[in-house]
């Protein structure tokens, strides 16, 4: 891990164009999954993600190379999402307004996880997921879904690791009552 950090690091500081394509290649996906669920809505990402890629290439010369990308990667997604909703006044994501957030940003339409469920328990946890509050939501997706430790998390969301521990705890809290009740 070490030796492809140090690498994507002198790749970005060069804006080695070759890095940054493997990079997309690589992330696009995970990318695309983390701010669907950190806005709790398809549209717009794609524009935050082609303007994630513009920050990362911009500003690859800050990624030092001693801790894993991904980290870094959604912190720039995370920030730009902030900016973006900041904009639009729908909520923040820093904020525990969760009543707010919900009822602005909740659609008529299944989300992307709902669509791609192939189980009814999927569908039920890609519902479940959506009520939740955006902190929650994000805490348990970069956790649970994008595997990241407490303390990557705790950079991407610019929060103590204590805190991101509660809001997974909280988070998780809230889902069990929805599939205790069979």
């Amino acid at each position: 891990m070490e030796r492809d950090t140090a690498r994507i690091a002198l790749g970005l500081r060069q804006r080695d164009l070759a890095v940054l394509e493997a990079l997309v290649g690589q992330y696009q996906y995970r990318l695309v999954r983390y701010l669907v669920s950190l806005l709790g809505r398809r549209d717009g990402v794609d524009d935050l993600v082609q303007e994630t890629w513009l920050r990362v290439l911009e500003r690859g010369n800050t990624y030092d190379g001693r801790s894993r990308f991904e980290p870094w990667l959604f912190r720039v997604a995370r920030n730009l999402a902030i900016d973006a909703t900041r904009k639009q006044t729908l909520f923040s994501l820093d904020s525990d307004e969760g009543e707010a957030a919900r009822s602005s940003s909740a659609s008529s339409e299944p989300s992307p996880y709902a669509l791609a469920a192939r189980t009814q328990d999927a569908e039920r946890l890609a519902h479940s997921l959506d009520t939740l509050d955006p902190v929650f939501r994000e805490a348990l997706t970069l956790r649970f879904q994008e595997d990241l430790s407490l303390q990557e998390i705790s950079a991407i969301a610019g929060a103590p690791v204590s805190t991101i521990a509660s809001r997974i705890y909280r988070g998780l809290a809230a889902l069990r009552p929805q599939f205790e009740e069979r």
